[in-house]
């Protein structure tokens, strides 16, 4: 399988992943008449796709070798397998979630306090497990994201007033399909449970999905493979020992800048904000700038 071996070609993954992970949603709101719950049966197809897609490509570099693609998903351990499917079931649930909350408050607001707080709290637990990096530059960083979270918190008031591995392990390949395959299973349950009682507008049924045209239907692919194909980026970036995880999530996590530039500049979901907005927007963007390039420096100086 295809990993990087220097800390550029890492970081070149870590800024790609931030981009997709920043960008996908736009896929969603392209057309607003299409309902949000089953869009998201179509972004599913398009992360399981995504997964097989780079499994059998980057995955397979070697077929022969013990980290290849297959042999890596035939060698590992139950527990692995069963945590990488854990872990996608419970994605689904909180990405389900931000999907609905991005349909509601829109991208510049889901994004920074969603995505943001996944940022803090997955960052301190991923440094827990495997500790790479400088630590001073990784929490500084995400003590800057944190105040930028506050500063967009504020902002959208105002507008409303106006890797460690173990035996046996998955590789970052592998660990992403058997996770997509988890997200797979538990959408029938959860996003059915949100068709059926919506957050907003009347219940809907499978006959409504399959009323879609191909344009609605290939969006929400799209916005699945961009999603994946950031997550593979994060993935193997952390698979980099002098990466680790927490510092490839961190900065991959920066998305919520990248979806708030998009939420703001394009979608002008902040329109008719007065001065102090407008202020409290340009100094979330100015923490999120100085919390990435803290973060991005912690592998260098560690």
């Amino acid at each position: 399988m295809y990993t990087p071996h220097t800390y550029p070609v890492a970081l070149l993954m870590m800024l790609v992943s931030m981009l997709c992970w920043g960008s996908w949603a736009n896929t969603q709101k392209i057309d607003k008449t299409w309902r949000f719950e089953l869009y998201y049966w179509d972004y599913m197809w398009g992360l399981l796709a995504c997964a097989i897609l780079f499994g059998l490509t980057l995955g397979r570099t070697n077929p022969a070798a013990s980290v290849s693609f297959f042999h890596n998903l035939g060698s590992a351990s139950a527990r692995s397998l069963v945590e990488a499917f854990a872990g996608g079931m419970i994605f689904n649930l909180g990405n389900l979630l931000l999907v609905a909350a991005i349909s509601v408050a829109g991208m510049a607001v889901a994004f920074p306090l969603g995505a943001g707080l996944a940022l803090v709290i997955g960052a301190v637990l991923n440094y827990i497990v495997s500790p790479a990096g400088n630590r001073l530059l990784l929490f500084g960083g995400i003590l800057l994201i944190c105040a930028a979270i506050a500063s967009n918190a504020m902002a959208y008031r105002g507008l409303s007033k106006s890797a460690k591995a173990g035996e046996n392990h998955l590789g970052p390949y592998t660990v992403y399909f058997v996770f997509a395959l988890g997200a797979l299973v538990s959408n029938f349950p959860l996003n059915y449970a949100f068709m059926r009682h919506p957050v907003s507008g009347s219940p809907l049924s499978l006959r409504d999905y399959l009323h879609g045209g191909r344009a609605v239907h290939a969006w929400g692919v799209l916005g699945g493979l961009i999603w994946g194909a950031g997550t593979i980026c994060s993935f193997v970036a952390a698979y980099t020992p002098t990466i680790g995880p927490a510092t490839s999530f961190s900065l991959s996590e920066g998305n919520t800048m990248i979806s708030a530039i998009w939420g703001v500049f394009v979608w002008k979901e902040f329109r008719g904000g007065n001065t102090e907005v407008k202020r409290l927007l340009a100094l979330m963007f100015a923490l999120f700038v100085l919390g990435l390039v803290s973060i991005s420096l912690a592998p260098v100086f560690g």
